[in-house]
């Protein structure tokens, strides 16, 4: 009975141990994140329009687009070179911290008539197939509620002109047949979300 007893003791203090680890991989990301402020704002809450909110992103994803921009996969002036030299630590410690933070609302007056057509064009391009119902994300697949308008405009347009093409071509098949005015109501939507 005792040798159950202390290995049940045991398996309790290894489940313990596991948020802790979570939390000292973020508190490590938060170190390493400095330099990322410059650019996604405090905690990942971007204010300009150009660059993502990464608060609140799903790690999976965080993790595999810095692994993307590090291998080439995917490209970006400011983001390849930042990549250049992470370590898989580095990425995961990274991708750990912006998931722990709060996503904070942007600044964004959505047009009410793009919103209603951008919520009719999701419907019918199944978007929360992979987003999830509020556009949460799970998994590899991103957060895109309340993402910035003009970020969301620009990767619908690289993912349709196959700029972007890192998504196992999942994203390129859905855009394949969005015109401009499907990406511009589309954005108004999912930047209204929050």
């Amino acid at each position: 009975m005792r040798g159950i007893n202390l290995l049940l003791a045991a398996a309790l203090a290894s489940l313990a141990a596991l948020p802790l680890a979570a939390r000292a991989d973020a508190e490590a990301g938060k170190t390493k994140a400095v330099v990322c402020t410059a650019c996604h704002g405090a905690m990942g809450n971007s204010t300009n329009p150009d660059y993502p909110v990464l608060a609140g992103q799903t790690a999976r994803y965080l993790y595999l687009e810095l692994r993307d921009f590090k291998a080439g996969r995917r490209t970006d002036p400011q983001m390849s070179p930042m990549a250049a030299n992470l370590s898989p630590d580095d990425m995961h410690d990274l991708a750990d911290y912006f998931a722990a933070q709060k996503p904070a609302p942007i600044a964004f007056n959505a047009d009410p008539v793009k919103v209603d057509a951008g919520r009719k064009k999701s419907e019918e391009v199944l978007c929360t197939m992979c987003h999830l119902g509020g556009f949460t994300g799970q998994n590899e697949i991103p957060r895109v509620a309340g993402q910035q308008y003009q970020y969301i405009v620009k990767q619908l347009g690289d993912f349709r002109a196959r700029r972007r093409t890192n998504d196992a071509g999942s994203m390129t098949s859905v855009t394949k047949t969005l015109s401009d005015a499907d990406i511009e109501n589309l954005a108004n939507y999912v930047a209204n979300l929050q």
